[in-house]
């Protein structure tokens, strides 16, 4: 379980390699980039079975564990301000059967889409960055699904929607498919702005942006119950924005101007998924509100 982490390393270490090395290598910068990434990408479902197996042999849920295993928890991601105000942000990484299950959804369907995509974007000028770009998504991706800190997770958040733009807008020669990706773009923000707003309250009462602990405030009463409620609010309009749901749905039909392994990967298969996902990792939050559920 503690490889987990291999599994968003992998597609972004292709990202750089494609952006850094293989895009100097003339002609033969497509065919290594589409390998590079099918390779990184492949190596990423294979961590799956490895952490599904180590799971079902040590991940127990019991009455003194939660069936929960961390990763990084408490390794130093960088520091802010000065005692006695210091924060302290650990990159915490979690592996339970909710971010397993995504770890073998995202990395599966993206293996076989961007399997597909050699062959459908063969002869595209920008092969090679359409193959990069779809590396960086699957990290970002990945990097939602393992995080357990709010910070970490907001940043992977953020990245998957700026590889949507890019990605949406492929072909923005075609002024219909620019206007497709600023609008998807756009759309999605107003969600993540109450997102990151419902985050910040969230810090500004427990100083942590640490999952577990918030989570733990949470349940022991520690944060007022209207600050919980418009915290859970404001966090579902950041799984809005994502998945589409109304009224922050109207970037979704234009986004179709992406080419078809884009609509696959980013909104069907992943991404829109991501909305989703965010509340059942943050289901504590709205659990402890009526009114928000």
């Amino acid at each position: 379980m503690d490889y987990a982490w291999l599994a968003p390393l992998l597609p972004i270490g292709a990202f750089a390699l494609n952006v850094l090395i293989w895009r100097q290598m003339g002609a033969r910068k497509h065919a290594l980039s589409a390998l590079t990434t099918l390779a990184a990408i492949g190596g990423a479902f294979l961590v799956f079975p490895a952490v599904f197996s180590d799971a079902s042999a040590h991940l127990e849920e019991t009455a003194t564990s939660s069936g929960r295993h961390l990763i990084f928890e408490g390794t130093p991601w960088f520091t802010v301000g000065v005692a006695p105000h210091l924060y302290v942000f650990a990159p915490t990484l979690v592996v339970d059967w909710l971010s397993i299950m995504m770890l073998g959804v995202v990395t599966f369907l993206a293996f076989l889409i961007e399997f597909y995509a050699t062959g459908y974007m063969k002869g595209d000028n920008r092969y090679w960055w359409f193959f990069s770009v779809k590396a960086l998504f699957t990290a970002a991706m990945l990097g939602v699904v393992l995080s357990y800190n709010f910070l970490l997770m907001y940043i992977c958040w953020e990245l998957v929607g700026l590889c949507s733009f890019l990605l949406i807008g492929f072909w923005y020669s075609e002024r219909a498919n620019a206007e497709a990706a600023k609008k998807a773009f756009i759309t999605t923000r107003v969600g993540d702005v109450g997102f990151f707003i419902g985050l910040a309250l969230l810090f500004m009462k427990t100083g942590t942006f640490d999952m577990k602990a918030t989570f733990a405030a949470v349940e022991a009463g520690a944060i007022d119950p209207a600050t919980v409620t418009i915290a859970g609010i404001l966090i579902f309009l950041g799984a809005m924005g994502k998945s589409g749901q109304f009224p922050l749905h109207v970037w979704l039909p234009d986004a179709m101007a992406g080419p078809t392994p884009v609509s696959a990967l980013v909104h069907s298969a992943t991404m829109v998924a991501a909305g989703v996902y965010l509340v059942g990792r943050a289901y504590p939050i709205f659990n402890a509100s009526p009114t928000t559920m």
